[in-house]
This record gives structure tokens, sequence and C-alpha cells, in this order.
């Protein structure tokens, strides 16, 4: 692949819901570019992008893959990312390195979750983008309804460029509304036609979609539009391409990608419509002392590049995703890490197009290329010339939300899959490790289920270590309720030298995680130097409490009396005294289980309120209060117990079809209901 200027390179995403078609297109455009002799399918796991094998497995996209080609004159770095909401992370990785997107609709079911998703990611990230709608093979499909509900839900900015040409169900071809000419599918050529007769009704309608978005482009071209004029094909033509990249105009294409039809009009469309990164303009970093700065898209001046995407594989290491922003990142050089303030070596640079590596020289401005084994550099890390230090934002991955433990299936594994974890931690940004060390569980949080499950599948298939999940253990704690004094006494004779330890402690409620230790003792009953041994002593016991083995808090104890011995009372006797007394004092005091709380906060659409109340209800939970929020949403808060939250992102998500989120954080321990804490105990006295 030639070099080209930064004014001829084009980095597109391509979004959408799950089953849209987004990898399917992604191949027909390889093919139409040349890249391909033949076609693969997702369904014979034969795709450039989907080459994994988890994705070959499930059918879908995991990964975020790149897949460059060369189109008009222009270099387009295509990105196809998952359409599901468990790999989210993927999907803004792609989207923070691109410059312009194309969101894929199936014709068949339209507008979906996954699509308002997309757009609002755009509208965040300020991305000129276009619509495919895809599937148009589809007996099923409805490109008009679809046309109808993108118009109704996204306004204005919908410009439908097509309208297909079909023969029952089969498309022959297209009409393209911009300039009112046909196309016909013969066999593998495209010809051009005249408008076929009859079609006014499904033409006019489309052709005055497009019009009124170029109309709102330019006051003056609303004011011909007014007044009834008609445009003229260069002020259509000049009005969509300044009207897309700015935003103001949305362009629509359609297709079927697994019969390689609309792809190359859609081709056309990228390269024609979708911006540069030049003309996007300034991108904002920090200086070194945290200043911000305005970074412009150029191929003049010192080094600009962010790693927006990692690859860890136990075979063939590292791989770090770059796009350069400024200047030119070349092989054999050192660079600046500046979020890790250490220098990095550049060894080979590759561009890639799926797993398909070729070795390159360097990656110029605006472009996209892969560094292998680089030391310091993870995923969000600027890198730069150590004498004109910038740094970009880091990508906003969302918190994980849903978490297991893992154990592995044969003992000793534990290390393989602590370094399995490690791998996958360095390229999946939301997923989190870590040993809780009460429990003694190693869990893994991620974005949900299937995201769980894909990384213990991964661990089997990259590291050869098989795991098993299940429901984290959950960290209760326990207490007593009412004030008690006790005696221990421990004393033991066996030759010699014996043991003697007596104290008398009350034991009474508080409010303090920690115990409070006072002492209390008249007339030297219990030594001071004995003081310590005691207090060491309770706060031993207190690891484990006297109902189900959890540890004791809002425990005070004060040392008030006992006796002690000249020869045989030692340090050793004094703690043991103690957990006597602590064994013998706990059960009459009214022992509890404590169960943690968490402060949930749930954004839902107002329609789901009331399902979500119920929800809440059922766990047990308190809602505390609720806020709207724009487009439509509202935020409610809750109160809800942790052992009641483990299936709680799985749930909101079928409840809310995917247009739910929250967070989860801890926030106190409170008394669990008396049959909550007989199973507690039951269940680990089993254990």
């Amino acid at each position: 692949m030639k070099d080209y200027p930064i004014s001829k390179v084009k980095n597109v995403v391509l979004l959408g819901h799950g089953r849209a078609g987004k990898t399917s297109l992604s191949e027909a455009m390889l093919f139409c570019a040349g890249s391909l002799e033949r076609m693969g399918s997702v369904q014979s796991g034969s795709t450039v992008s989907d080459y994994d094998a988890e994705e070959i497995k499930r059918l879908c996209s995991i990964n975020m893959s790149l897949l460059p080609i060369e189109w008009l004159d222009t270099k387009i770095n295509f990105i196809d990312t998952p359409g599901y909401f468990d790999f989210v992370g993927e999907h803004l990785e792609g989207v923070s390195a691109a410059d312009g997107a194309v969101l894929v609709i199936s014709g068949k079911s339209g507008i979906s979750v996954g699509t308002e998703k997309a757009w609002e990611i755009c509208q965040k990230n300020e991305l000129p983008l276009c619509i495919f709608i895809n599937k148009l093979d589809d007996e099923k499909a409805d490109y008009h309804k679809v046309l109808t509900q993108l118009k109704d839900v996204f306004g204005k900015t919908i410009a439908p460029f097509l309208v297909p040409i079909k023969n029952g169900d089969k498309i022959d071809g297209f009409v393209n509304v911009v300039d009112m000419t046909a196309r016909k599918f013969e066999d593998d050529k495209v010809i051009e036609i005249p408008v076929p007769s009859g079609m006014d009704d499904e033409i006019n309608p489309v052709r005055e979609m497009i019009i009124e978005a170029v109309a709102e482009t330019d006051e003056a071209l609303m004011e011909k539009y007014f007044a009834g004029e008609e445009f003229t094909p260069e002020e259509i033509s000049s009005a969509l391409r300044h009207g897309t990249k700015r935003r103001y105009i949305v362009p629509v294409l359609c297709g079927s990608a697994t019969k390689n039809q609309g792809t190359r009009l859609l081709l056309d469309a990228v390269s024609k419509y979708m911006p540069s990164p030049d003309f996007r303009g300034e991108v904002l970093a920090n200086d070194k002392d945290g200043n911000p700065v305005e970074i412009l898209p150029s191929e003049e001046g010192s080094l600009a590049a962010q790693c927006f995407k990692t690859i860890s594989d136990p075979f063939i290491g590292k791989l770090s995703f770059i796009k350069v922003y400024r200047g030119s990142l070349k092989k054999d050089s050192s660079v600046y890490n500046a979020n890790k303030e250490v220098m990095e070596k550049i060894g080979k640079i590759l561009s890639v197009c799926g797993k398909k590596q070729t070795e390159i020289n360097e990656i110029k401005a605006g472009d996209i290329g892969v560094v292998p084994k680089l030391s310091y550099t993870r995923t969000g890390d600027t890198l730069c010339i150590q004498g004109d230090y910038i740094k970009f934002d880091e990508i906003d991955f969302p918190k994980p939300v849903m978490s297991m433990a893992i154990l592995p299936s044969a003992k000793g594994d534990e290390e393989k899959i602590g370094a399995g974890l490690n791998k996958l931690v360095e390229e999946d940004s939301t997923l989190s490790v870590y040993i809780n060390n009460e429990t003694h569980q190693q869990i893994i949080s991620g974005v949900g289920e299937q995201h769980l499950e894909v990384i213990s599948s991964k661990l089997k298939n990259k590291f050869g270590v098989n795991a098993i999940l299940e429901a984290p253990k959950i960290p209760y704690r326990e207490t007593i309720k009412k004030s008690v004094k006790v005696e221990g006494k421990h004393k033991k004779q066996s030759g010699g030298h014996g043991q003697y330890g007596h104290v008398w402690i009350e034991f009474e409620p508080c409010d303090s995680d920690e115990l409070i230790f006072a002492e209390n003792v008249f007339g030297g009953a219990v030594p001071k130097n004995f003081f310590p041994a005691v207090e060491k002593g309770l706060r031993d016991a207190m690891v484990s409490g006297v109902l189900a083995g959890f540890p004791v808090v809002g425990l005070k104890a004060t040392l008030y009396d006992g006796s002690y011995h000249a020869v045989d009372s030692s340090e050793m006797a004094f703690k043991t005294a103690a957990q006597i007394a602590y064994k013998n004092g706990l059960p009459q005091a009214s022992p509890v289980i404590l169960e943690p709380i968490g402060t949930l906060v749930v954004n839902v659409p107002e329609s789901y309120m009331g399902d979500l109340m119920g929800d809440i209800n059922k766990r047990r939970g308190r809602v505390l209060g609720s806020e709207p929020l724009s487009g439509g949403k509202v935020s409610i808060t809750a109160d809800v117990p942790m052992a009641e939250m483990a299936k709680f992102a799985t749930d909101l998500r079928s409840m809310t079809q995917g247009r739910g989120s929250f967070t989860f954080d801890f926030s106190s321990y409170e008394q669990a209901p008396e049959h909550i804490a007989q199973k507690v105990i039951s269940e680990n006295k089993k254990d």
C-alpha cells in the first residue's frame, strides 16, 4: 500500500447493533477494493475481521479490527467494532481513533438500542457519520419504514441518497436521488440505466428528505427552498459534502452486504464525504504543567501519537495500535511515553488488515499502524518527543459492573490463571482483577456475563488453563447487640513452669469498625505488662465470629478484673485467657449478622421506571430518590444489599433492552433480616 498525505486518509469506525452486518459489510468493502479474491462469511468463520477463535465460535465480533483499503486515491482505515454491549471497551477504542463513522442498521429490524447508543457516541465525540441500511435482500426488510424511523428519531439531518430498484424481493439496482441517475446490477457488473418509470411514489418522498437536509445547511439555500426554487446539482453536491463533514447532514445509503450490493456506492460516499484528520481540526492535549494545548493534525512538527488498543498474545507478543496525529513514527527510533515518563524503543512497525501483518517504515500523520513488543506503553498512553512533551486524555472506559470469582479447575493452576489474566487486563481496559483478602478469592470484574464468559474462554484458548466462574462470596460481618461481663481463665500445669492467665472482660457494642480496648483494673489484679497481650488475644479472635466465622466489628472490650501467678503467668497465657473470654462471652451478647449495603444509581428511560422500582424492591432495596435527566431519562438512587446484586447487570439489560446503565458502590453494613442471617449461618456451617 502506497503512502498517502494526511488529506487523503480517512479513519472510519463501523458502528451498530449486534447482527446488523458490520463484519459482512467490511468483508464486502475489502472485496470491492481488491484486497480479497473472494468474500468470506461470518457463518463459515472465514471473514478477515473476525479471526479470533472465540469470534468464530460465537459468530459475532468480540474484538476491534483494523481494515485498511485503498479507494478513489484515498486510504480508508475501516475499524470494525463489536455491536454487543459486553464489548463496549473495543467499541470505545475504535471510536477514539476515528474521524468519521458508518452506522450500520438492519433493514429488517430497523432502529435498535445499539443504533441509539452509536448515534449518542457519535454526538458525544462529534463524529461525522453516514448510515448504511443493510439486509435489503431479506423479504422482511422495509427500506421506507426504516427511513421514516430515522427521520422521526434523528430529525431533519437524515438525507437518503438511494432508493433500491426491486424486482420482487430481489434488488436489481439503485436510483441515486442526489443526481437522479440509476444503476442496475448485471452479474458482477454495475451499468447505468434511465430512472425506471413508475417509481415516482418511492423517489419523491426520499428526494424531498434530501432537499430538506440540504436546505438546513445554509440560510441562502433555506430561502431558496421556501421560495420553491430548484437547487442546482452543484449546490446539492457542495452542501452534502460540507454538511456531512460538519455533521449538519447524515447521508443514508442502502444495500446488502452479503450480496455485495450498494457497497461501492458506500465506499464512494465515505471517500467523498467523510473528513480527513486535518479537516476535523485541532485535538486537545495537555502540556507538562497540565495546561491545555491544541494539536493540529499535520505532517509537520514533532511526534504526537496515542496508543488506542493493545493486543496481548502468548505467541506473537504484545501489539500496540497507534494513531499518529502530528509528525511521524519511524521504525528503529526512540520516543517518549508521556504517561509512564520513560523512553520507549520502537523496533518494527506493521500495517495490519485483520490478522495479516505487513512491515512498513513509518506511520505518517493521520494514519494508523501497529508497533509490536513495546515495553511500557498501554492503551491510552501518549507517545511524543522528550523535549516536546504533550499528553492526550486517556480513553474514558466504563467501570466494571459485574464480578465473579474465578477458580482453577485443576490444582496448581493458580499461577497460570494469574499470568493469563494479567495479559488479558493489558488488552481489555474494561476488565479488572484483584484478590479479595477477606474471602481469599480471585475476583474478575467486567461489563456483563458474556464478557466474563469470553475471558474464561480466552484463558483456555490462549493460555491453556481451564477456569471455573462462580458467584463471589459476600463479605458479611458479625457484631453484638447487648453488653455482657464474662470470665476467661487459662490454667495449665505440666511440671515445671505452668501457664496461668485470668481475666474478667466486659463486652459491649460500639460504632467502631475496629476493636476499642479499655482497661479499668484496680489494685494490680492484672499487671499492666499483660494488657497488650489481652488486647492482642481479642484482636486475633475477632477475625472469626461465633455465628458463621465472619470478622467481628462494633466491639468494645473493657478489662476490669482478673488474677495472675508470679511464676506461671505469661503474655501467652493472658492472650489465651482473653480468647476464652471472647468465645464464652459473645454468644451471650446477642450476636447478629451484618450484611454489606451498596448505593445503587441507575439511569433508565422514564418508561422503565416502574419496572425498575419493582425490581429494586424485590432485591430488598430502599429507593432514596429520583431525578429527571435529559433525553427522557431518569436517575434512581437506592440502597441495596450486595448479596442481591450478583445478576443485576444482566437483569437490567434484559429489563430495559440495554438502555439502562448503573453504578454500585459499597456504603455501609446493616443487620441482616433473620431469615437471611439463618441462611448465611447454615451455608457457612456446611463450608
